[in-house]
């Protein structure tokens, strides 16, 4: 009996578009998840095309509104290709503004969206609130890269020295609590903390510690240096720096506003008033370990698997 010599032609490998202005870290939190997520698709077995469709195109991903939005509309292949839209915001509530950003965001998504990916339940109720409803919507909270950011295995009960505080942020819009931290700066016992900022404020601090940004490997050492961080940020509705904070095992000192509340649960404590923040800073270092116990943060992988479940896909490799 003859062998079959023709070989059956291998079936390329599916594709995921993702739209998005990418960019060389370090820079914003949604460019960080972005690379995150792209990376944790690839090793699920996907083909990553960044900015186009292509024939092998089945599903893309379009971030909120950073990306070429013209180029997108008109690709050829867009009436063939799941369209998952990623929104952010409400915008221009987080940057207390009014250009109409998040206008312009459900326009486009009632244009082309199939599904529409939330970051947090305060993001969807929002938009909601504002009367803008989005294609089959559902909630995927953001995550990050655990070979970098991992909690240390220092033991904070037989701590000796000051108590290391610690806020990030890339951004310097004034909603990202630069305020709240020169208050602490004023009021704080300096004989008690240390403090150190990372990242861009609209403010320079005299004697909290700032550090231009850095990227994320070195940024995870810091963190990890450090016993509590503390956010300011406001309207904020899926913080990637307070989650990297939580993943290196950092309880939390936050405003009680955007997505805070979901991503810190029990691993700290959520203030209304900047004046309730040094108090609360006292009553997470008496309860420092159940707080750190309480850390809750969905892991890249599943939250990749989130995402291809609303995609219909599957994991093409065994990992």
């Amino acid at each position: 009996m003859l062998k079959n010599i023709f070989k059956t032609p291998s079936k390329p490998t599916p594709s995921i578009s993702v739209f998005h202005d990418f960019h060389r870290p370090p820079y914003g939190g949604g460019n960080q998840f972005m690379l995150a997520l792209t990376a944790e698709l690839e090793r699920n077995g996907y083909k990553i095309e960044r900015n186009k469709l292509s024939d092998s195109t089945e599903v893309c991903l379009f971030n909120s509104f950073n990306f070429d939005s013209r180029k997108l509309l008109t690709s050829r292949n867009l009436d063939n290709t799941l369209m998952i839209h990623r929104v952010d915001g409400p915008i221009d509530k987080y940057r207390g503004d009014d250009r109409g950003v998040d206008s312009e965001i459900w326009k486009i998504n009632q244009s082309i969206a199939n599904a529409t990916v939330f970051q947090s339940q305060y993001s969807l109720d929002a938009h909601i609130k504002l009367g803008m409803q989005f294609r089959r919507p559902t909630v995927i909270k953001n995550s990050v890269d655990s070979t970098i950011f991992y909690p240390s295995k220092k033991d904070f009960s037989s701590k000796l020295g000051k108590i290391k505080l610690i806020s990030t942020s890339w951004s310097d819009n004034i909603n990202k609590g630069a305020s709240v931290y020169r208050w602490l700066e004023q009021n704080l016992d300096w004989d008690r903390f240390d403090y150190t900022f990372v990242g861009r404020s609209p403010i320079k601090f005299k004697h909290i510690t700032m550090m231009s940004p850095v990227d994320s490997v070195n940024l995870a050492d810091i963190l990890r240096e450090h016993d509590i961080f503390v956010t300011a940020s406001v309207h904020d509705p899926c913080s990637n720096a307070l989650i990297e904070a939580l993943s290196c095992g950092l309880p939390v000192i936050g405003a009680r506003s955007g997505g805070h509340p979901e991503l810190i649960g029990k691993a700290g404590y959520l203030f209304d008033d900047k004046k309730d923040i040094l108090g609360l800073i006292d009553n997470l270092v008496d309860n420092y370990q159940q707080a750190q116990n309480s850390i809750k943060v969905p892991t890249l992988s599943e939250v990749g698997h989130a995402y291809m479940r609303v995609m219909g896909l599957k994991t093409l490799n065994d990992n």
